[in-house]
């Protein structure tokens, strides 16, 4: 399966998340914002960025920019449950799979992943 980091403030969320991604069979990491999240993309390899992009520190544009400049194969997936960060993320076309609309079921993260992972 893939291994994945998930770049998200939101304590709750992020242990959800990771633990739904785990269930598939994936191996996760997780980071509570853009710079930590950076600091692991350093560390090892991924086959996906998972982030949210409202962050404090780095907000998930930065560190999908910054993710593609230094690992330009590897897919990411953006969060967002506010429609003007959405917006934000046009500047990304070509560097990301889709973002995902917060709040999302299990269910639903895990096929955005999945279609991520297949893209």
């Amino acid at each position: 399966m893939a291994r994945i980091l998930i770049a998200e403030d939101e304590d709750s969320l992020r242990i959800f998340v990771a633990r739904a991604l785990r269930l598939d069979g994936h191996e996760t990491v997780e980071a509570p914002d853009g710079a930590a999240g950076l600091e692991a993309l350093d560390r090892t390899t991924f086959d996906l960025l998972l982030s949210d992009i409202r962050m404090p520190v780095m907000d998930g544009i930065e560190l999908a920019h910054r993710a593609h400049s230094s690992h330009p194969g590897m897919k990411i997936l953006l969060m967002t449950g506010y429609a003007e960060q959405r917006e934000r993320a046009d500047d990304l076309n070509g560097k990301i799979v889709d973002v995902v609309s917060k709040p999302f079921s299990l269910p639903d993260i895990r096929t955005a992943v999945a279609r991520a992972l297949a893209a």
